[in-house]
């Protein structure tokens, strides 16, 4: 599930449940219109109410990136778990996107 709010000139996601296969292609769908209706210029990644995250949680991440850098904005994430940091440590993820404490 993904709740968002508007802050300045970001635009903060809390993502929450689960993010694999199942429903990753509906949550890029939704953040890509999100990102287009209010023409944020940095995305935020609340990831403190996440159960569970596969490879396609990081993917869904990537393409974020892709998008909003083609916008000249940016990505952070906060609020990792320990798993989580281990995935965005071996994939090479925190070389693209921001690391919030």
């Amino acid at each position: 599930m993904l709740f968002y709010e508007k802050k300045r000139d970001a635009l903060i996601v809390r993502l929450t449940g689960e993010l694999d296969h199942s429903c990753a292609a509906r949550l890029r769908d939704q953040l890509d219109a999100l990102i287009r209706e209010t023409g944020t210029r940095r995305l935020v990644f609340d990831l403190s109410g996440l159960e569970f995250m596969d490879s396609s949680g990081v993917g869904l991440i990537i393409g974020r990136y892709k998008l909003m850098h083609r916008r000249g904005g940016s990505v952070a994430v906060y609020g990792y778990d320990a798993r989580m940091d281990k995935v965005f440590r071996m994939s090479g993820l925190y070389r693209i996107v921001e690391r919030l404490a």
